[in-house]
């Protein structure tokens, strides 16, 4: 017979895995008495677990919703799908959980053991995800992704190479802050222990990243959160292309591109959207699913590239 722990572990993985178990069949696959199966329930109990108890012929358990969430217990099957989903969920595979997504896999990777990170490593690495709404320039690293959230959450100092726009690449000490998911990208929030100042970090054109063991207090962020912190330095960041469009359409239609862009209402039935970049295809496919007319107010580029696009399609149309 497994120790009291161990089957404590394993009734609450068995309670989570069915709606309802009959009492005989769970005592039989615990192998365990009747009397054995209450008093490891009224274990689970004490500890926070709502099991509910079903008396008669037909009597049984069942796991029930509590007040919070409990703990999960999950079998080397379940883990090994937590974690690719999670981080396909990471990479922008549905908008807005993105961060939660993140902290859920930095949980689960802690406690991973090793044989099952290679079963995870191994099934990313036959894996294609795809992410609806635009591409990155580069491909963002999980593991990199791990260990920078993993600083964040510990507060412990961290050590990277950086890659900056003007391709150099340095090696940079900081105190993380907070990871936060903009658009297309993830950026990394941390006080740069070198430059003695608050910075951005884009995590695509950050390698290496090493958590060197030394805890420190956190700073106060100069903006009222991280992601108004990110979007500032953004907006004051020379862009190669300064969008400016008027789209004959309330602003509340184009209200799922303000991750991205900034819609300002023009009258009750027009709206005016602004992007910065150094791309314009992501511009043109956001201006195409917006489904309304529109007006290139700059740059002239974006009417060129516009016109590059309808030419394609055209000459890709069916003919009668």
């Amino acid at each position: 017979m497994a120790s009291t722990g161990e089957r404590t572990l394993r009734l609450l993985s068995l309670l989570q895995t069915h709606r309802y178990w009959p009492g005989p069949e769970l005592a039989d696959r615990l192998e365990v008495s009747p009397r054995t199966l209450r008093r490891d329930v009224d274990r689970l109990r004490e500890l926070g677990y709502p099991v509910n108890a079903h008396r008669g012929v037909d009597g049984g358990y069942q796991l029930a919703a509590g007040a919070a969430l409990p703990p999960l217990v999950v079998d080397d099957e379940e883990a090994v799908a937590l974690a690719v989903g999670m981080q396909a969920a990471t990479q922008g595979a549905v908008a807005g959980i993105e961060e939660p997504a993140l902290r859920a896999l930095t949980k689960v990777v802690q406690v991973m053991p090793p044989r099952l990170r290679k079963r995870v490593d191994a099934l990313r690495g036959v894996t294609v995800s795809t992410t609806w709404g635009g591409r990155r320039e580069e491909p963002l690293d999980p593991e990199a992704l791990i260990v920078v959230a993993q600083a964040c959450r510990d507060t412990e100092r961290l050590e990277f190479d950086y890659t900056a726009r003007a391709a150099q690449t340095a090696r940079r000490h900081v105190e993380p802050h907070r990871l936060v998911p903009l658009g297309r990208r993830w950026y990394l929030v941390a006080y740069d222990l070198d430059r003695h100042d608050w910075r951005t970090f884009r995590l695509d054109r950050l390698t290496g990243p090493n958590r060197t063991g030394a805890r420190f207090r956190p700073r106060e962020l100069p903006t009222a959160d991280a992601a108004d912190f990110v979007k500032q330095g953004i907006r004051g960041r020379q862009a190669t292309y300064e969008v400016e469009v008027l789209v004959h359409a309330p602003a509340a239609a184009l209200a799922h591109l303000d991750r991205w862009a900034t819609i300002e209402p023009d009258g009750p039935d027009r709206c005016v959207l602004r992007m910065s970049g150094d791309d314009l295809d992501w511009p043109v496919f956001a201006l195409g699913a917006c489904g309304a007319e529109f007006e290139v107010r700059s740059p002239d580029a974006l009417t060129e590239r516009i016109r590059e696009w309808a030419a394609r399609f055209g000459r890709s149309g069916i003919s009668a």
